[in-house]
């Protein structure tokens, strides 16, 4: 997934824009459509964003795949952009091998209000609004260990727009944001702090996940994708002996549409956090908190 670019056209308008695209992680075409869409829309809304605009790319194996599979995946995209209101102007297909889907978007949002990822403040509480754990999970799909009330309660979640927790943490107010996704929730919290003078502890036990991910990740089901995030952001990351072994593996698991992770101050955090559990986002919650020292690091307890 790239990060969204802010383009400010006056002062009072900006364009969010992002490209992403991705293969399949699971079997249904149309439930793949949807994620897809989900999951492009999700850096504009965390950015405070309205997403406007969108774009389909489309790489089909036209010789090995029948084109109902195409045509259901994009049957998919289309339904979750009228849910989110969002208008598709067109799109690109190439012959490939390899199916890919994805799209590129478009959304507003007045300058002033633009909801960045790294200008977290000393006291600011983190709150998570989805479970970790698709990641592991979609490892298990591909070698058939998973089964369909797991699938199902994965789909449900990467398929869930984050427009609402979005909407919610704008008319809050909140110091910072990003989107969970194939980084992980460290990989990203890692980005939240980087380069700046503060640092992050994250409470293992808080982090909601799907109880599911936590067998799957004692069985060794883990992605390339996870090992790379834990290599590349390991000396950002003190994870104390106490954590699970499991849950540490979660915590670096790629994610596919996956949750907002929203710093906001402490005197506003429990206002947020009802009116998330009051717009049925029920997972949401509280799992750290940003610190002065150590400098750029992130302790998990």
């Amino acid at each position: 997934m790239e990060d969204a670019g802010i383009y400010k056209l006056s002062d009072e308008l900006a364009l969010v824009q992002t490209v992403d695209f991705f293969t399949p992680i699971v079997d249904d075409p149309y439930d793949f459509g949807q994620i897809a869409v989900a999951n492009a829309l999700s850096d504009v809304y965390a950015k405070g964003g309205k997403p406007l605009l969108a774009m389909n790319i489309v790489c089909f194996p036209v010789d090995k795949m029948d084109i109902s599979i195409l045509r259901a995946i994009l049957q998919g995209g289309l339904d979750k952009l009228k849910e989110a209101d969002t208008l598709l102007v067109k799109g690109h297909s190439v012959d490939d091998p390899e199916l890919k889907y994805g799209l590129a978007v478009t959304g507003t949002i007045h300058p002033d209000n633009v909801v960045l990822n790294n200008t977290v403040k000393v006291g600011d509480q983190l709150i998570l609004t989805k479970p970790l754990g698709t990641g592991i999970i979609s490892t298990a799909i591909k070698k058939g260990l998973a089964e369909k009330h797991t699938i199902d309660k994965i789909v449900k979640s990467m398929t869930t727009l984050n427009r609402k927790a979005s909407e919610l943490m704008v008319e809050t107010g909140v110091s910072a944001c990003t989107d969970v996704s194939g980084f992980g929730l460290l990989g990203h919290a890692c980005e939240m702090i980087e380069d700046t003078r503060v640092g992050m502890t994250i409470t293992a036990a808080s982090v909601p996940i799907f109880v599911e991910a936590k067998g799957f990740a004692e069985m060794g089901m883990i992605s390339g994708g996870l090992n790379r995030n834990r290599d590349y952001r390991e000396p950002m990351v003190d994870i104390s002996p106490s954590v699970p072994g499991y849950m540490a593996d979660i915590l670096f698991d790629p994610q596919t549409s996956g949750g907002l992770l929203i710093s906001v101050s402490r005197d506003k955090v429990a206002g947020l956090l009802k009116n998330l559990h009051r717009a049925g986002i029920a997972e949401a919650a509280i799992i750290g908190e940003v610190v002065a020292k150590p400098k750029q690091k992130i302790a998990v307890i």
